[in-house]
């Protein structure tokens, strides 16, 4: 992500987008960092080369931030509160596939985590990169996701699937 973070906020203003959720920044750190545009940066990650989360705000929503907590280079959690609403953002990179299982649970654990202390009544987003394919049909899977999806699921994708039961959330999003 490197030299584009005003590239990043000219987009977000073209096409009127507030909170983005970033993965594989590549930047070593845990700061906020203004991009242009009227756009804020908060980032962490401990390798340079490697992994990174995070979240780009909207300067008016950039105000409105309570809590950040950088969890991993892998997981990032913002509380903000936005017309009296508590809104919960989690951006999240999981390891890609052949990365050690180790590792993936390491991801997964901190990620349950996260989302578990969210008090009941709150919202919550997460932004992902989880870096497996939930497949296309929902046989099983219904409460989770629609039918239409790409390819076949493969075990990352399986690992997506079984979070969003364990946290009674659903799969918006894939591409």
């Amino acid at each position: 992500m490197t030299g584009i973070g005003r590239e990043l906020a000219d987009m977000m203003d073209r096409r009127k987008v507030g909170i983005l959720c970033v993965q594989e920044t590549r930047w070593k750190g845990s700061k906020a960092r203004c991009i242009g545009g009227g756009f804020k940066l908060f980032y962490h990650g401990v390798d340079g080369r490697r992994n990174g989360v995070g979240v780009i705000l909207k300067e008016q929503y950039a105000k409105s931030v309570l809590e950040v907590k950088r969890v991993s280079d892998r997981v990032m959690f913002m509380k903000l509160e936005i017309d009296g609403v508590m809104m919960n953002v989690v951006s999240a990179y999981a390891p890609q596939v052949g990365c050690a299982m180790d590792e993936k649970e390491k991801f997964w654990s901190e990620l349950d985590e996260v989302v578990m202390t969210v008090p009941k009544g709150e919202r919550v987003v997460i932004g992902a990169d989880f870096n497996g394919h939930v497949g296309e049909g929902n046989r099983g899977d219904e409460e989770v996701m629609g039918r239409y999806g790409v390819k076949q699921r493969n075990a990352e994708g399986q690992m997506v699937v079984e979070f969003e039961k364990r946290m009674d959330m659903a799969v918006m999003n894939t591409f």
